[in-house]
C-alpha cells in the first residue's frame, strides 16, 4: 500500500519546493498524482522530506565498550534522526590501529542491518601517539584516519601521519588538544567555573593545536578535517588556512551553535570535550556556518552509561549523545528563530559531509513532521545513551520516517 504525502515541503537541488509525494515501500515518487490504487494518504500533511543525513563523528563503542552503545542501537538511533550515513570514531578496544583490529569493527558493521557506517582508523598505535598505527594496510577499507579522543603531540609524528596520509588520498580528522594546557579541566575556563569553583580548560589548548596542524598542512599538502571545534580562535584560524588555499574543513556539533557556558547546570549531561565555551564563541561559530568556514556540522554522538554520567560535571565521563537530537534542535533553535536557512542546514548535515569524505552510498531520505511541538524525552531514544543538555526542552521536528537502501529503517508508528 502507497503512502501519499500531500503537500511535501522537499529538499531538490538545495531548495526547499511544495511537491506531492508517493512513497511505494522502496522509492519516493514526486508528483505522480498517485492517490488512488487504494493508496494511505497520510494524515500528516504538509511534512519536510529531505536526504538522509550524514554524520562524520559518532562513537558506536563496539569493540570494546558494549555496554554504552551497540552497532546495532547506534544504527537505530541514526535512523531514528534521520541520518543514513555514519563514519564511527576508532577510541575502541581494540583500536582499529591495524587490519585484524580494523576487521574486529568491519564483522559488526557486516552483521548488524541499518544505515551505513564507515570506519575510521587510528592515526598512531592504540591512540598514544608512540608510533603510527598500520595505514597503507587499512586503507582501502577506513573513510579516513583520526586518533579522536586524543590529540597527537608530537610535530614529527603528525607530519609524517600527514604525509602517509595524503599518499593514500585519505582525510586525517584531527582531534586538536593540546596537552600541556588542560592543567586537569573538564569545563570551561569561562565565568561559569570561576563562579562555581570548577578547574577550566583554557580555550588554548583547542587553537593551539588547529594553528600546528595548518603549518604541517602547509607544509605536506594533505586533506585536512578538524573535528568539533569550539572557540572563536579556531574559526578564524580556519577561516584563515581557506582564504590561503589550504586543503582544510571544519565540523561543529550542534550544542556548540545553541549553548554556551552560561547554560551549564551542576549535571554531568552537559559535560563534552571540547566543553561549552562561552557566548562569543558561539556567536564565532554561528558566524563561522553563516559564511562557510565551518563545512558541516556532525554530533560527536558519544554515549555512556547512566552511572558515568551521574557523577556531575566534575566526576562523569565526557560526552553527551545527539543523534536523535541533532535536526529538531537546529531546526528549532537557528532555522525557526532565523538564523539559519532550512535548505543551508540541510546541506551542512547531508550534502556537504558527503562530498568532503567521498560518501557516495544511496543518501536515502527522511520525513519530517515540523507542524507540532513535542518535548525531548531520552527515554524514548533509541541509543542506549541518555545524556543530553536538551533534555525536556520543547522542539519542532519529530523524525516520521527513514528509508536508506530501500528500506525503511525507521518508522514512527
Amino acid at each position: 500500500m502507497n503512502t501519499v504525502f500531500k503537500d511535501a515541503s522537499i529538499y531538490e537541488n538545495g531548495k526547499m519546493v511544495t511537491r506531492n509525494a508517493v512513497f511505494d515501500g522502496k522509492t519516493l515518487c514526486v508528483e505522480t498524482g498517485a492517490t488512488s490504487g487504494g493508496a494511505s494518504v497520510s494524515e500528516l500533511n504538509k511534512v519536510i522530506i529531505l536526504p538522509g543525513f550524514c554524520d562524520v563523528h559518532v562513537h558506536f563503542r563496539e569493540p570494546g565498550f558494549s555496554y554504552k552503545e551497540t552497532m546495532g542501537s547506534g544504527r537505530a538511533a541514526a535512523a531514528h534522526g534521520g541520518y543514513t550515513a555514519v563514519c564511527t570514531m576508532p577510541n575502541l578496544n581494540p583500536t582499529p590501529d591495524t587490519p585484524e583490529h580494523l576487521k574486529m569493527q568491519t564483522d559488526l558493521i557486516e552483521q548488524t542491518d541499518g544505515i551505513a557506517v564507515y570506519p575510521y582508523g587510528t592515526i598512531t598505535m592504540g591512540e598514544l601517539g608512540r608510533e603510527h598505527a598500520e595505514m597503507e594496510a587499512m586503507a582501502a577499507n577506513v573513510i579516513g584516519f583520526s586518533d579522536d579522543g586524543r590529540g597527537v603531540q608530537n610535530d614529527d609524528m603528525m607530519r609524517e601521519a600527514m604525509l602517509r596520509a595524503k599518499k593514500l588520498g585519505k582525510i586525517i580528522a584531527a582531534h586538536c588538544e593540546d596537552n600541556s594546557l588542560l592543567f586537569g579541566g573538564y569545563i570551561h575556563a569561562g565565568e561559569y567555573a570561576k563562579a562555581h569553583g570548577h578547574k577550566g580548560i583554557c580555550s588554548e589548548s583547542e587553537w593551539k593545536q588547529i594553528e600546528r596542524d595548518l603549518k604541517l598542512v602547509e607544509e605536506t599538502g594533505c586533506k585536512y578535517h578538524v573535528c568539533h571545534i569550539s572557540t572563536k580562535e579556531s574559526v578564524a584560524l580556519i577561516r584563515d588556512a581557506k582564504a590561503r588555499g589550504l586543503d582544510v574543513t571544519c565540523e561543529t556539533g550542534p550544542h556548540y551553535l545553541v549553548l554556551d557556558d552560561s547554560d551549564l547546570k551542576e549535571d554531568g549531561r552537559f559535560k563534552m570535550n571540547p566543553p561549552l565555551r562561552s557566548k562569543e564563541d558561539r556567536e564565532a561559530l554561528i558566524a563561522g556556518i553563516l559564511d562557510g568556514t565551518i563545512d558541516m556540522i556532525a554530533t560527536d554522538h558519544a554515549p555512556h552509561s547512566a552511572d558515568e554520567k551521574s557523577r556531575g560535571l566534575a566526576k562523569s565521563a565526557m560526552g553527551i549523545v545527539g543523534l536523535e537530537t541533532a535536526f529538531p534542535v537546529l531546526y528549532t533553535k537557528l532555522v525557526k528563530t532565523g538564523i539559519l536557512p532550512l535548505e543551508k542546514l540541510v546541506y551542512l548535515m547531508s550534502e556537504a559531509p558527503r562530498k568532503r569524505f567521498g560518501i557516495t552510498s544511496d543518501v536515502g531520505f527522511s520525513v519530517w513532521d515540523v507542524e507540532n511541538a513535542y518535548e525531548i524525552d531520552p527515554e524514548a531514544f533509541l541509543s542506549m545513551g541518555r545524556a543530553t543538555p536538551f533534555a525536556g526542552d520543547t522542539v519542532y521536528g519529530k523524525c516520521l520516517m527513514t528509508i536508506y537502501g530501500g528500506k525503511t529503517v525507521w518508522q514512527n508508528k
